[in-house]
């Protein structure tokens, strides 16, 4: 005669198969607290002149191997941020002089994050350079005559040799210095013509060369 079953044996039979479920849920809480936090780390420049490039990009790595993203909190307006590479530059302008404060850059593998310590930048204001040019008159056309009739000249320069995109009149041919102010720093060319009195202006002169620190 076969056995029957009583209520012992099913809550016993019961009892094993919730035990079996715990067990599969504590392997599970097991694989999923393994994961590591991933790491990052660097110092970012903590100063920047207005109109100069600012850059920085933190180390990270994850002990995992895991795919990272990055995120900011309390970015700079003249900043960019890649949220792939955690690269942040950008250029401020004059009117970005400030102390950004609580700027914080943060990883992430979808589970864990990290971030650096809060840092600041400051930007600071540059100094404007000055170039100061001189000349001699000219005295002849380009077929030899006599120029009796000089009314002036115009002065252009900019970064690129060849490229002008500033210029000035002079309409005073008694006057042979001129000083060009409000240069931000970098390398200028500079040229000069001289123009008559109807107007018809001779080709550049010799190129000059100055760097604004």
């Amino acid at each position: 005669m076969p056995a029957v079953a009583t209520c012992g044996d099913k809550h016993q039979l019961f009892h094993a198969i919730t035990l079996l479920l715990m067990t599969a849920n504590a392997i599970f809480a097991e694989e999923v607290e393994a994961n590591s936090t991933p790491n990052i780390w660097g110092w970012a420049p903590r100063v920047v002149t207005a109109v100069q490039w600012y850059e920085f990009t933190p180390n990270a790595g994850d002990p995992d191997g895991d795919s990272l993203s990055f995120s900011i909190k309390n970015k700079p307006g003249w900043a960019w941020f890649d949220n792939k590479t955690g690269r942040f530059r950008g250029t401020p302008e004059a009117g970005d002089v400030a102390t950004y404060d609580n700027i914080v850059i943060s990883v992430s593998d979808g589970q864990a994050s990290a971030s650096l310590s809060p840092f600041s930048i400051t930007v600071e204001g540059h100094s404007m350079g000055s170039a100061t040019l001189s000349w001699t008159p000219p005295t002849e056309n380009t077929d030899g005559t006599a120029l009796t009739d000089l009314a002036g000249y115009r002065i252009y320069w900019g970064k690129t040799a060849g490229n002008y995109p500033n210029s000035v009149s002079i309409n005073n041919p008694g006057i042979t210095t001129y000083v060009i102010e409000n240069l931000a720093s970098g390398s200028y060319t500079f040229v000069a013509t001289s123009f008559n009195a109807d107007g018809v202006e001779s080709g550049y002169s010799a190129p000059a060369t100055k760097t604004v620190q």
